[in-house]
């Protein structure tokens, strides 16, 4: 019995294991480009604003393959799907590196973003739906902690990479998490949520999405924290260098100490939801983002830039921890899938926040208009979590029970 236990765990941690580094290394894929930023303007000899649009249509992409790969979720289980996500970004990150036109780059982060977008959804679906209750919340929060994990990788790679070998070795790099899908493909099996609900439903299955007010609350508040999350990170490398004057090199500290800080917040986050509330943390750590963004932004000496970086990763970007658990259980397990993905598509529409930046700069400079896309950020977001949607969970905030815990029609009656 003891060695069927220990199995057992062992399974679990695989599946966290996998999720958390795949979510890590689409992170590393994904960020690699906000630190070239200003090197690739002078490049393709564009702008800044053209340079944010990048970021733009990246979130177009993600916004298909979040929505095409939760579909896929669905129907044909979370593992495969999981797997073509990962070797998708990977292929289209190593062609990014051969780009030799602005407009070919931007059709390569095009096609790598529907991957990116694909891959979040489908390891959240699977790892929420195989865990037992006692590990869900902290194994949520070090999923997610996995994005801020790639942030540093690809942070590493520009401070030692990019000196020696250019941005396109970069790229390059990019190719190698697709050695993850023959881990997943070896080690973990397929969600037992969705094992059960296709011999349910095998002949009238339909991708279809329940709108209750805690679904829709999913996607509005999935859209108000990513405005807040592209607007403190996609351009803070361009923002050290451009505003702050400093050197690639000198980029690396602050990256690391948000990141580092991040990483540890982000599980902190989860097991202080499962203790007091998710709302009650949300809420908290969005009204402290209010004094952080000021010294994130605001504050040019040394030990204020390093106190901004550390309070904006500790406090602000571990809201992100509590995210997979307030959306799973938005969503019955048999439209989970989809439920997650057009989730992760309104996600997306907070790459429009760059652009917006970039739009600003011109006028009122790249740290205020930083500034006020994170205030505004933070404030619809904070508008949107404090509605009281319990009484249409679909999983109860007890956590005491399996992610398929009411069904549908149990939502709809309810």
């Amino acid at each position: 019995m003891q060695n069927e236990t220990l199995k057992l765990l062992r399974c679990h941690w695989k599946i966290v294991t996998a999720a958390t580094m795949g979510w890590a290394l689409d992170a590393f894929d994904m960020t690699i480009y906000y630190f070239l930023i200003p090197h690739l303007s002078k490049e393709f000899g564009v702008d800044l604003k053209a340079m944010s649009l990048v970021v733009l249509i990246m979130g177009v992409g993600k916004i298909i393959g979040t929505v095409c790969f939760g579909m896929a979720a669905d129907k044909f289980g979370r593992k495969l799907p999981f797997m073509i996500a990962i070797l998708w970004f990977c292929a289209f990150s190593g062609l990014s590196g051969l780009a030799w036109s602005y407009a070919s780059f931007i059709a390569f982060r095009f096609l790598f973003s529907i991957g990116f977008g694909g891959e979040w959804g489908t390891a959240t679906s699977l790892m929420m739906e195989s865990l037992p209750s006692k590990i869900r919340s902290i194994s949520a929060g070090l999923m997610m902690a996995g994005y801020e994990l790639g942030f540093l990788l690809s942070a590493l790679c520009y401070y030692w990479v990019f000196p020696t070998l250019g941005w396109r070795w970069m790229f390059f790099l990019g190719m190698l998490p697709a050695l993850l899908a023959v881990f997943v493909r070896l080690s973990i099996p397929e969600s037992p949520e969705w094992l059960a609900t296709r011999h349910e439903a095998k002949h009238k299955r339909k991708l279809k999405i329940t709108l209750t007010p805690a679904a829709v609350q999913g996607f509005a508040f999935m859209l108000g924290a990513n405005c807040l999350f592209y607007a403190i990170f996609a351009l803070y490398p361009t923002f050290l260098i451009q505003v702050r004057g400093l050197s690639p090199g000198q980029v690396f500290p602050y990256v690391a100490l948000y990141s580092v800080a991040s990483i540890i917040g982000k599980p902190v986050a989860s097991l202080l939801a499962r203790r007091i509330g998710e709302r009650r943390v949300l809420l908290t750590y969005l009204v402290l983002t209010i004094p952080t963004t000021l010294l994130y932004t605001w504050f040019d000496t040394p030990l204020a830039m390093l106190m901004g970086a550390l309070l904006i990763g500790l406090i602000t970007n571990s809201i992100y921890g509590i995210v997979p658990t307030y959306l799973a259980r938005r969503y019955p397990a048999e439209e989970r899938g989809l439920g997650l993905g057009i989730a992760s598509a309104f996600n997306s529409v907070g790459a429009v926040a760059p652009y917006a930046i970039s739009i600003f700069t011109a006028s009122y400079g790249l740290a205020n208009s930083m500034t006020g896309a994170i205030m505004i950020g933070a404030l619809f977001t904070f508008m949107v979590a404090s509605c009281n949607t319990k009484k249409w969970f679909a999983i109860p905030e007890d956590t005491q029970t399996t992610m398929s815990r009411r069904s549908r029609n149990q939502v709809v009656n309810s």
